[in-house]
């Protein structure tokens, strides 16, 4: 896994130029999630807000956001979870008992990943079967398949856009936190700025017992979910990408 941590960081590195370049236009073009002041609720997210912006407001603020954006979205099976300050220097079995879940695998993060072959056309999210960015869910034992991803969206796209055209890498910190509100180690599928379509992992729709836990919008708050909820509020893209 620490092979799997120091790529993540290069491929960083090597996007953040390219990302630098981008962030002007998405600032004017991103999709703003529907539960923006002007928009309607969707069944699913719901825009952050400033107390969250950077991943370091309250906590108690936070947990109480997203809590009612989850009731809304009829998800009534969740829990919010204070870890220690030195969480990610614990093993994943200390990290198991801290939050009480099921095994290690039941662990999970959420990953934004850029497109680096995107057309020139795709700057944003608008188009979910064909997204600038999209937000990977999976577990912190597996090992992301980014050939999976690639194959998956080709398929979904019916073959209308050239395979070439998929590649998919972790995006720059900077671009992450911009586009969903929430700071490395906080990322959370639930209240992020812009809707950004949700890959899950096959995986984790296996798992028994089917509740996992995940990012919660602060570094050191984590969020627990149904499975079943989570999907029909969520609504992701459910797909073999792990080894």
């Amino acid at each position: 896994m620490e092979a799997w941590d120091e790529l993540e960081r290069v491929q960083s590195r090597v996007l953040e130029r390219i990302s630098n370049l981008e962030l002007a236009l998405l600032d004017r073009s991103f999709c703003p999630s529907p539960f923006s002041v002007s928009g309607q609720p969707s069944p699913s997210l719901a825009v952050a807000d400033s107390d969250s912006a950077s991943g370091s407001g309250s906590g108690a603020g936070t947990e109480a956001r997203l809590s009612a954006i989850l009731r809304s979205n009829g998800v009534a099976d969740f829990a919010f979870k204070r870890v220690p300050g030195d969480y990610y220097d614990r093993s994943y079995e200390e990290r198991r008992m801290i939050l009480g879940a099921h095994s290690i695998d039941h662990l999970c993060k959420s990953i934004v990943m850029v497109n680096t072959q995107a057309p020139s056309t795709v700057i944003d999210c608008k188009d979910r079967n064909n997204s600038k960015y999209y937000v990977v869910v999976v577990q912190y034992t597996a090992r992301l398949n980014a050939e999976a991803l690639k194959n998956y969206l080709y398929a979904l796209n019916d073959g209308k856009v050239p395979k070439k055209k998929f590649n998919l890498r972790l995006a720059p910190e900077e671009t992450s936190l911009m586009l969903t509100g929430f700071e490395h180690n906080a990322v959370t599928c639930i209240g992020m700025k812009t809707e950004i379509p949700v890959i899950l992992d096959e995986a984790i729709v296996k798992l028994n017992p089917d509740f996992f836990w995940l990012g919660g919008g602060e570094v050191d708050l984590k969020l627990g979910i149904r499975t079943s909820q989570f999907i029909d509020c969520v609504k992701p893209f459910i797909v073999c990408c792990s080894m």
